[in-house]
């Protein structure tokens, strides 16, 4: 266990959000994921979690209902048009 200096009871890092230079990357956006480079096999997900600042950890919500981080995966956003 740790601590981090900006996640506490009353604070948490700043996200991606609509105001984020690239809004279609903010939380909540959709992504494809796969698992060790293996592309013949993939999930869908949402980012539940992006900070741009410390302590950086990026959080997606598989449609089956796991939670994985950006780091255990391979992922791509998916816009509306794919």
């Amino acid at each position: 266990m740790g601590c981090v200096n900006n996640i506490a009871y009353d604070k948490f890092p700043k996200q991606k959000d609509k105001d984020y230079k690239y809004p279609e990357y903010a939380v909540g956006a959709r992504v494809q994921v796969c698992f060790h480079y293996d592309t013949s096999k993939y999930c869908m997900g949402t980012v539940v979690r992006d900070d741009i600042e410390e302590p950086y950890v990026m959080i997606i919500r598989l449609d089956d209902g796991r939670h994985i981080l950006s780091t255990e995966c391979q992922f791509r956003y998916v816009c509306d048009n794919d």
